[in-house]
């Protein structure tokens, strides 16, 4: 009788041990679990935007100069370039930084007023953005674009009399846009990946509009090296100061996108 009376006791005690142990792996796993959802990895991505200009410049008094160059006329007039993306992930955020330099040249088209000319560029353009995934596949977050150009126009004016008249004026000019950003993309780790982001900004605080798309897919060969190509635009719309100050840049540059991607 004795025996039987504390048999049920002896029951409840091991099965209170057992999930006592029960919820200490439990606990463990889901340590575990948070450690590698908050485990941040690094992306360095330089890249190449084969680059096609559409759009219109203005500088002081001169008049507007349009501009339409695909990439063949860029490349052939690029005297230096350099585009570099990095960023630092993990499960709920994502941080990241671009770089793009451009130091070029080109003819401008003839039209009534203007006879032949060139435009130099000298762009930089410099992205950190902030991201907070709300679905496996969706984030959403604020940006910020700091853009500086300097700009050379010489032309050659058509006189009213005939012949032509030389003219000529450069100006430098730097500005921030803030950027409201949307990215679709592939889960971390997988072999094939994706990605859509779209951008809006400028809101008449830097630009007067800006916005930004960029789609591309690729393969992650290993854990360190992938591979994406894409099509990228940038459309910028801005315009500051008047008379011999007016600087006016209203261009779209969009193209072709090979990215060579190293994770860490």
């Amino acid at each position: 009788m004795k025996t039987s009376r504390y048999f049920p006791r002896r029951i409840l005690f091991a099965a209170l041990l057992l999930s006592l142990f029960s919820a200490d792996i439990l606990a463990q796993e889901d340590e575990t679990s948070a450690a590698e959802n908050d485990q941040w990895t690094f992306l360095i991505e330089p890249y190449i935007l084969f680059p096609n200009m559409k759009g219109t410049v203005g500088l002081g008094i001169l008049p507007d100069a349009p501009i339409d160059a695909n990439t063949n006329d860029i490349f052939g007039n690029l005297k230096m370039g350099f585009m570099l993306n990095l960023e630092a992930s993990n499960d709920t955020w994502a941080v990241g930084s671009d770089f793009i330099y451009m130091n070029l040249s080109r003819g401008v088209e003839s039209g009534v007023l203007i006879d032949s000319g060139d435009i130099s560029a000298k762009q930089f353009a410099w992205e950190i953005m902030g991201l907070r995934r709300v679905a496996p596949w969706l984030e959403v977050g604020l940006g910020g674009l700091l853009n500086s150009i300097n700009a050379g126009v010489d032309l050659n004016l058509n006189a009213i009399g005939g012949g032509t008249t030389p003219q000529s004026r450069s100006l430098t000019k730097t500005w921030f846009d803030p950027m409201v950003i949307t990215r679709v993309r592939s889960a971390a780790g997988e072999k094939f990946i994706y990605q859509f982001r779209g951008e809006i900004g400028g809101f008449g605080i830097g630009s007067d509009f800006a916005w930004q798309i960029q789609a591309y897919a690729g393969y992650r060969f290993s854990k360190l090296f992938q591979v994406t190509g894409g099509y990228r635009i940038i459309s910028l719309d801005y315009t500051s100061g008047s008379g011999s100050d007016r600087f006016m840049y209203d261009v779209d540059t969009s193209g072709p996108v090979i990215r060579l991607g190293f994770n860490f």
